[in-house]
């Protein structure tokens, strides 16, 4: 290969990594000078929010029940007020990688909701207590008097946790796949949570994009009462409904892990077959040739 070759593609390769450098320089600037009235999902002037410990991080991080049950708790009292979680069952809070309730803590908590059913043989709709079958049921009987409530449609939170995240920039965004930080979207919640820092206003979140947010602060201290003694503050209520939300969106999470380590695991014991075999067949072969080789009269 030529030098003026390895010169060009050096000088790419360097233009390429000035040129995303200053990509990730301009996203920093951007965060810094975007007004603080600014609104959207475009805008930048966000603080990266700092990455919490999950027990359910890593390869072979699961979820602690404990946690998601205290998470459930809270977005019964608080959450559900506004937002809906459509895609989760009363039937998965009984999943031993998840709440792990039993069958008559889960469908005590079933009952207590009213579920819009029928027509009956007279044709009408009628309520019931929920089932195990049963999906959570939404506050509101549609989005228009969501609307009309709130003047915006709260988001389900059955994927909020998937469906969230933030920019890392460069070049922490190179890094990921090798530390595997698969939780950005949760670490994104916690911080809007806890970002409620301007007690002049309850819209001002530090984490938001603009920093002005339609949803007022919706935690305080003592708002939700834990049974089990953990901390009744707002830093514990985030990190709990975070760690639930992350469960409602990746429920087999674990399950997906153990699978994925048994595929390893299969894939480098069928690789040391593969490699003992080959030296096997190979070493016969060898061994062949040189007898062969030998038993040849000399010229």
């Amino acid at each position: 290969m030529s030098h003026c070759s390895l010169f060009g593609r050096a000088l790419g390769l360097a233009i390429l990594l000035a040129s995303a450098a200053s990509t990730g320089s301009a996203f920093a600037a951007g965060a810094s000078e975007t007004p603080s009235g600014a609104q959207g999902p475009h805008a930048l002037a966000i603080d990266i929010p700092a990455r919490q410990v999950w027990s359910f991080a890593g390869p072979f991080g699961k979820y602690d029940p404990a946690q998601l049950q205290r998470g459930l708790k809270v977005y019964r009292e608080v959450c559900s007020n506004c937002h809906s979680l459509k895609m989760v069952a009363f039937r998965d809070l009984m999943s031993p990688d998840g709440p792990n309730l039993t069958e008559a803590e889960a469908r005590a908590i079933a009952e207590a909701y009213k579920i819009k059913d029928g027509p009956n043989d007279a044709g009408e709709m009628f309520e019931r207590p929920g089932r195990l079958s049963d999906y959570f049921p939404w506050a509101f009987p549609n989005e228009q008097t969501a609307r009309a409530a709130f003047g915006a449609v709260p988001p389900d939170m059955s994927l909020l946790a998937k469906a969230r995240t933030y920019e890392r920039g460069f070049p922490l965004f190179l890094l990921d796949p090798f530390i595997q930080y698969q939780e950005r979207g949760v670490d994104y919640i916690y911080a809007l949570l806890t970002g409620y820092t301007n007690d002049k206003d309850p819209n001002w979140d530090e984490y938001f994009p603009g920093h002005k947010i339609a949803m007022p602060n919706p935690l305080s201290d003592g708002a939700v009462d834990y049974a089990d003694g953990a901390p009744k503050t707002v830093q514990q209520y985030a990190k709990d409904i975070s760690a639930f939300l992350m469960w409602a969106a990746e429920p087999k999470l674990v399950e997906r892990k153990r699978i994925g380590f048994r595929v390893l695991v299969y894939l480098a014991v069928f690789a040391a077959l593969l490699y003992l075999v080959k030296r096997k067949i190979w070493a016969r072969l060898h061994n062949g040739a040189s007898e062969a080789h030998r038993a040849q009269p000399p010229a």
